[in-house]
């Protein structure tokens, strides 16, 4: 405890060093301390705490103690770091960097049970790379890799908000989920999507549409319904993908229910 405050330990006995740091970086936690006392139940929780540059994390547990509590800490940094490691290994794509497929299906499937109860609408882009298949086998896969890399992170830097969800659909392929919005704001994401990828300038010598790479766009917006799923939003953008990469460069196409 002497280490996370910066003092000595002698210096902490008799102060109240804990307290003003609970009030300060959890406030209420110190309210559940009490509670430890008045119901004799213990308390068991993780905490971090930015120190030297690092994000430290301590595991405590506290018991009643005559007519206070006792609190014993363990710093669990390593172990921390390591579960944070494998939660983002299982939630993002190894290449890209930007959730994973499975990430995605499961967070559409909440996004339509909240849009249906709020009555909300949700929007769905389903992005394809055109030719993406010609760039590989004239390119290379590692030139390819850092293609799907390039274009991933301009399609991370093209949405904003946090609740807008980037996610890689497989292969070429990208989705971005946009709960709480309708046709025209995701027509408007698409097309500042389709501007920014222009603007990258990726050579593409063997695309039939452009020199460059360029992408095809599917959009389908809904407000969810109980008689249909979160199927029903991913089968429209797949058609009105299909639609749009009958249209020549530049296109997207949009289906609305």
């Amino acid at each position: 405890m002497a280490k996370v405050f910066h003092q000595e330990p002698e210096d902490l006995i008799g102060k109240l060093v804990f307290k003003r740091f609970i009030e300060q970086n959890h406030p209420g936690l110190f309210a559940n301390f009490i509670e430890v006392v008045e119901t004799g139940k213990s308390l068991e929780k993780d905490f971090s705490y930015y120190y030297e540059e690092e994000d430290k994390w301590y595991h405590f547990i506290a018991v009643k103690l005559g007519d206070g509590f006792a609190i014993t800490v363990r710093d669990i940094t390593t172990r921390k770091n390591l579960e944070l490691k494998l939660n983002s290994l299982a939630t993002k794509d190894g290449l890209t960097n930007i959730y994973n497929r499975r990430t995605f299906d499961e967070t559409i499937v909440k996004e339509w049970q909240r849009c249906y109860r709020e009555k909300q609408p949700l929007s769905l882009i389903l992005c394809d790379l055109d030719y993406f298949k010609h760039y590989n086998d004239f390119y290379g896969h590692p030139a390819g890799d850092d293609c799907l890399k390039k274009v991933a992170q301009t399609l991370d830097n093209s949405i904003t908000r946090l609740s807008d969800l980037l996610a890689r659909f497989g292969g070429e392929e990208f989705a971005i989920l946009l709960p709480n919005t309708d046709k025209n704001g995701a027509i408007t994401i698409a097309k500042r999507i389709q501007i920014a990828i222009r603007l990258e300038t990726i050579p593409h010598e063997k695309s039939v549409v452009s020199d460059i790479v360029s992408i095809s766009i599917g959009i389908a917006t809904m407000i969810p319904v109980l008689e249909n799923s979160s199927h029903t939003l991913i089968e429209m953008a797949d058609q009105a993908l299909y639609q749009a990469k009958n249209q020549g460069r530049d296109r997207y196409s949009v289906l609305e229910d």
